[in-house]
């Protein structure tokens, strides 16, 4: 429950410092020259003071920025409580490993095709221009909005998971329902929830039970606890997530970030299923899922799915 809640703060922190990032406020000072006023706004950015040029002046402008102070005021209020909280809880900020800073700009780098491969195994319609387009916040042709909103839940849930303070928290359960709660909002109340219905598997005879929440993080953790090397206990986490079919949907999407944040959480890359091995690894998942070939697809990702940096 402990870490749960301090994912849940540090998502909200990561909201609110996002929010102050986009307003433009300050301390105004009006510069004159050649008979024009010019606007500048100085603030504090970690104890600096910055200043920075607005553009040239009118009233709008103005009371804009105005505005914009009483809002960034009540933001870091809440930050302060936020932070406050986290300290309550024993967080501590943390510098990031530099393989791990590495690491992180490594899957940002590839995040576009990433996002675009793990669409494709979702069956999303779309190609790789269009995804980069609607992951820049542009438009997208000849999409539906479900489809276009699964790329930006994706978008979401890989942002979250790059975040500095949520990649040096425990890849635990309580982390694999917001990555899921991320991927499958807008479309499931239930979102990030145990599934509490039965569900069954296309192609396959195989019905997995019901998921019980102590027996999930207990699982887990002893996959965490194993002594094989990094990638093999990634593969295990995506492996097991997938198979138990955890959430109502979104389980191969969460279980293959959630082994991601594992993975680059100890520097040692990504891994992301090629759009065009997409039919292998589905006929491979069924095959794991009824008992059969369980080396191959651990085979499979290890050798064909695993970028090093």
């Amino acid at each position: 429950m402990k870490n749960g809640e301090i994912v849940e703060l540090v998502k909200e922190k990561d909201i609110i410092l996002e929010k102050i990032n986009s307003l433009i406020y300050g301390s105004i000072e009006i510069r004159e020259n050649d008979n024009k006023k010019y606007i500048y706004v100085h603030f504090r950015d970690g104890g600096i003071v910055i200043t920075k040029y607005v553009g040239e002046y009118n009233d709008n402008t103005y009371n804009l920025i105005l505005n914009n102070n009483t809002i960034a005021n009540q933001l870091k209020k809440q930050l302060r409580i936020i932070n406050k909280k986290l300290k309550e809880l024993n967080y501590v900020d943390t510098q990031l490993d530099d393989k791990v800073m590495k690491n992180i700009d490594f899957a940002r780098k590839h995040l576009a095709e990433t996002i675009y491969k793990q669409a494709i195994l979702e069956g999303v319609a779309t190609t790789y221009a269009d995804t980069e387009n609607i992951i820049e916040g542009g438009k997208a042709n000849n999409m539906t909005s479900e489809d276009i909103m699964k790329i930006v839940n994706l978008k979401h849930a890989w942002d979250f998971i790059l975040n500095k303070d949520v990649i040096t928290s425990k890849t635990d359960f309580n982390l694999l329902q917001e990555i899921n709660k991320l991927i499958e909002e807008g479309f499931y109340y239930t979102a990030g929830q145990i599934r509490t219905v039965p569900v069954k598997i296309g192609g396959t005879e195989y019905i997995p039970p019901f998921p019980v929440k102590t027996v999930l993080e207990e699982d887990i953790n002893n996959i965490l606890n194993t002594k094989y090397s990094t990638i093999d206990i990634a593969i295990e986490l995506l492996l097991y997530t997938t198979k138990r079919q955890i959430f109502i949907d979104g389980n191969k999407r969460s279980s293959v970030i959630f082994a991601n944040h594992y993975l680059i959480s100890h520097g040692k890359g990504i891994i992301v299923i090629p759009a065009k091995l997409v039919s292998e690894y589905k006929e491979l998942l069924v095959n794991y899922y009824e008992g059969k070939d369980i080396g191959k697809i651990k085979k499979f990702l290890k050798e064909k799915c695993y970028l090093k940096i």
